[in-house]
């Protein structure tokens, strides 16, 4: 496959070696021209200097044939503004965005856009891990249509089957025990402190406290 990236510090340069390892070509595009000196003098993909989000620039790193882009330069403005070029102007379809600030990550991922944010994504996990705050979204499929949430089930749910949570709009794709996780299996039993992964509609998000507070009566 043919990958764009936008951005060549530390990730990007990384993101480009890699990808060309695993025999894929690669065209990068920097600001700078010196940032081109991670990639070392055996890089084999092509470099562009430029603006990530100026067209030319695109088009001259083979956006048009591209199978990927990655924007994942140091600015949320910019790598939002080249996840929409790439996916409204040019169609490319797997589109991810390096995203600083969760809140902006959050909103993008409802557009349909990936976001990888950083370490305030951590701390957004820990923070949640500490306060419990209800059912939370991981992953959001480049469509918007499918969600992955991590939740834990309310009291009602203890000594049901895990599988009466599947439905049409839901299922179960894995549950965390005394920290492994596993996938589940027809007999399996929720407990509690169970940690539930569950694939979501985007139409169930908004009342998927409702289902996961207990079953129905």
């Amino acid at each position: 496959m043919h990958v764009v990236i936008v951005g060549c510090g530390r990730v990007g340069s990384t993101l480009a070696k890699n990808l060309i390892a695993d025999d894929h070509t690669v065209s990068i595009i920097d600001k700078r021209a010196g940032a081109f000196e991670r990639l070392g003098p055996d890089f084999s993909g092509r470099t562009v200097l430029g603006i990530g989000f100026d067209r030319d620039r695109l088009i001259d790193a083979g956006i048009e044939r591209a199978d990927a882009v990655a924007a994942v330069t140091s600015g949320d403005n910019s790598n939002i503004l080249v996840a929409r070029v790439a996916r409204e102007t040019f169609g490319v379809e797997r589109v991810v965005a390096r995203i600083y600030d969760p809140r902006r990550a959050a909103i993008y991922q409802r557009l349909g856009i990936t976001t990888v944010a950083t370490a305030l994504w951590t701390v957004e996990r820990v923070q949640r891990r500490i306060v419990n705050d209800g059912p939370a979204v991981e992953w959001v499929d480049p469509s918007a249509r499918v969600s992955l949430v991590e939740c834990e089930l309310g009291r009602r749910w203890v000594g049901r089957k895990v599988s009466e949570l599947d439905r049409a709009d839901l299922k179960v794709v894995a549950v965390r025990r005394l920290g492994e996780s596993s996938l589940p299996t027809a007999a399996l039993v929720v407990q509690e402190g169970d940690v539930m992964y569950l694939a979501v509609a985007a139409s169930l998000l908004p009342t998927l406290d409702q289902v996961t507070a207990g079953p129905p009566s």
